[in-house]
């Protein structure tokens, strides 16, 4: 297909699956992959990793994998490093790493508080950490992260840590964008609204009486009237990573169906 980032050297954090189906972030790999890339798999679960890493090669593509912790900086730099010795550079960085838990500023505990900074923000600022050096060095590179339209909306979900988290991945995104863009280095976010993925069926579920209702919410709450896919996250995605976007830097862009026009 194509070859939108032929011979690009894509690290992708979060490319394992938390169950069977598609992840926002297995679909960017094996999208990457497609697309002429050699995709580094990155998951905190090993067989996740490998998963991912074994689709990608039974197409004919290049994959490795790699399992890491994104709140230890000691396995980013592990495997930043490993990236750069196996392949010599890192092109593209791509941030999917997120998690929610319930609780309002009342009831949600400080160790739920910090841990959801740490997964969603804060890997963030970890991986640019080590990622960054290399891209300086050769004056280029494209940062995607992966957010959602929780950063911008409130909805009926209780997660005050997950609203906080993804609103500082956005102004962070913001932020790599105009202080590195000197340096010919990209940076653009992607917010995802109600999709259907594994991860929700774990995280989101409780919170409705059953699962056909958690569907059927969050169908109605798309004007299109239904969830979107991983695939519609990772399609935004390669755009923005590949040279077609080289003159898009800072954006956040929904990928919502529209719901985050309507408010609710």
């Amino acid at each position: 297909m194509g070859g939108r980032l032929q011979d690009k050297v894509v690290a992708v954090f979060g490319a394992g699956s938390s169950g069977d189906g598609w992840s926002n972030g297995k679909a960017a790999a094996v999208l990457y992959a497609r697309h002429g890339a050699r995709v580094f798999a990155i998951d905190i679960q090993a067989a996740a990793a490998a998963a991912t890493d074994a689709i990608i090669r039974e197409e004919g593509g290049v994959s490795a994998a790699a399992q890491a912790d994104v709140t230890k900086p000691e396995d980013i730099e592990r495997v930043v490093n490993d990236i750069v010795t196996h392949w010599g550079r890192i092109d593209v960085l791509h941030n999917n790493v997120g998690i929610t838990e319930m609780g309002d500023p009342v009831s949600a505990s400080e160790e739920s508080w910090h841990r959801v900074m740490d997964v969603n923000v804060t890997s963030v600022f970890l991986t640019c950490k080590y990622v960054l050096p290399h891209m300086l060095s050769r004056k280029s590179g494209a940062i995607i992260n992966i957010s959602s339209t929780a950063s911008v909306q409130i909805n009926p979900l209780p997660y005050f840590s997950y609203y906080a988290s993804k609103s500082g991945v956005n102004h962070l995104t913001r932020a790599l964008a105009v202080h590195y863009a000197p340096h010919g280095i990209r940076a653009n976010a992607v917010l995802p609204g109600v999709m259907d993925t594994p991860l929700i069926y774990k995280q989101i579920a409780g919170q409705f009486q059953n699962t056909e209702e958690m569907i059927r919410s969050r169908n109605a709450a798309s004007p299109m009237g239904h969830m979107g896919t991983a695939w519609d996250v990772a399609h935004a995605a390669l755009f923005l990573a590949s040279d077609e976007a080289k003159y898009i830097t800072g954006v956040c862009l929904p990928v919502d169906g529209g719901k985050s026009c309507t408010g609710r």
